[in-house]
């Protein structure tokens, strides 16, 4: 590979490894050839941005620049994490720019364009690697800080890329990029194991507690009941909320262990993928339930295109918050919490398995914390 060649851009662009993360292992060792392979196209095609080309001496007398890259200045979990981020910023010693990279505007949008002193919207450019990378050195910040490595192609292929001196990503999506021109990870100290700089191909920066700035959400009044969402009234509603991708076969048998012990058990799934994806995860389950002599039908119900605001009022119709093992909630823990749901939580080694984990350590609500699988079973029966 010693010429530019725009088809490995374009297929870079179209798929990256997203999924890979959710198999619940350390994946380091593989994110770092992943990352090595997009840094040796880039700097195929790209070869002026691959080192720094300039480095702002720091001094009191002027603010330092900080920039942030998200494809998710929007209605977004990644937004809604990263809010505090900006709000926050004390403004005498900061000067903040955000590089928006969807084409998408809402009212999220227009607070992360409110608390930036520069804030551009560049998802309409045809080049949008070119004009993005050429804005980040005109500006000529100090630090750089991508919200979202890993989760949209083009945020990764700019990561890729020197554009300032100091480049950062977040636990927003809680996956080490693997980019050699990735300096620092900022994550969570009490969502970080203890040997988790392992994890990382970046310096781990354990910012303090769970790491964010995150105000209590706007919780609207009731509007709907169990009979909405067909759910029984006389049922203990276990909610199972994470993206169906979340949910490994080897934790399958957590739910019908449960339905032994709470014969008024009823788990809901929230399914925002396609219709063959949730049929494939409803033959797994209806396996597991089978194995038991269990009626899926009795216990399992999964319910789609969800407004925010019925999703709200399912945590709050709901009793139990079942978290998922090995990539646990963040959002949508911090959600429930508002809706005085109790969560069940079983960390694992990675910190992505850790969310809840960090969340309730801070509350101070550890006795819904489990050590194990069986005491997870234990904790929710107990709940029930």
């Amino acid at each position: 590979m010693n010429k530019p060649n725009n088809e490995y851009i374009e297929a870079l662009s179209k798929k990256n490894n997203f999924y890979l993360n959710y198999q619940g292992l350390n994946d380091l060792d593989l994110q770092k050839k992943y990352g090595d392979l997009v840094q040796k196209i880039m700097e195929v095609n790209f070869p002026q941005w691959m080192t720094p080309k300039y480095q702002r001496k720091i001094d009191e007398l002027r603010k330092i620049k900080i920039g942030y890259v998200s494809n998710c200045f929007r209605n977004h979990v990644v937004a809604k994490l990263a809010q505090g981020r900006f709000k926050n910023h004390d403004r005498e010693k900061f000067e903040i720019y955000g590089y928006y990279l969807d084409s998408s505007v809402d009212n999220l949008t227009k607070e992360f364009e409110k608390y930036s002193d520069y804030f551009y919207q560049l998802s309409n450019q045809i080049d949008i690697i070119d004009v993005v990378a050429q804005k980040i050195i005109d500006d000529q910040l100090d630090i750089l800080v991508f919200l979202d490595i890993g989760m949209y192609p083009e945020v990764t292929l700019l990561a890729s890329l020197r554009l300032c001196p100091i480049q950062c990503t977040t636990w927003l999506h809680p996956i080490t990029s693997g980019l050699s021109n990735i300096d620092y990870f900022l994550s969570s100290d009490l969502m970080e194991a203890k040997n988790a700089h392992q994890h990382y191909s970046e310096t781990l920066i354990r910012l303090p507690n769970i790491g964010i700035c995150y105000e209590k959400p706007l919780i609207p009044p009731a509007t709907k009941t169990r009979k909405d969402f067909g759910l029984r009234e006389d049922a203990v509603i276990y909610f199972c909320c994470q993206s169906l991708y979340k949910y490994l076969p080897q934790f399958d048998y957590i739910f019908p262990y449960i339905a032994q012990k709470i014969s008024n058990a009823q788990f809901v799934f929230i399914n925002r993928l396609s219709p063959s994806i949730l049929h494939k995860f409803k033959q797994r389950l209806n396996l597991i339930f089978e194995s038991l002599n269990f009626n899926i039908d009795n216990y399992c119900i999964f319910l789609s295109n969800l407004t925010h605001d019925d999703y709200l009022n399912l945590n709050l119709v709901s009793d139990v918050f079942l978290d998922t093992f090995s990539w646990s909630g963040g959002n949508t823990t911090l959600e429930a919490i508002a809706c005085n749901l109790p969560v069940v939580t079983c960390p694992g080694e990675l910190m992505r398995g850790r969310h809840s984990y960090g969340i309730l350590k801070m509350l101070g609500v550890t006795e819904t914390i489990a050590s194990c699988e069986e005491e997870y079973i234990e904790i929710a029966v107990r709940l029930g």
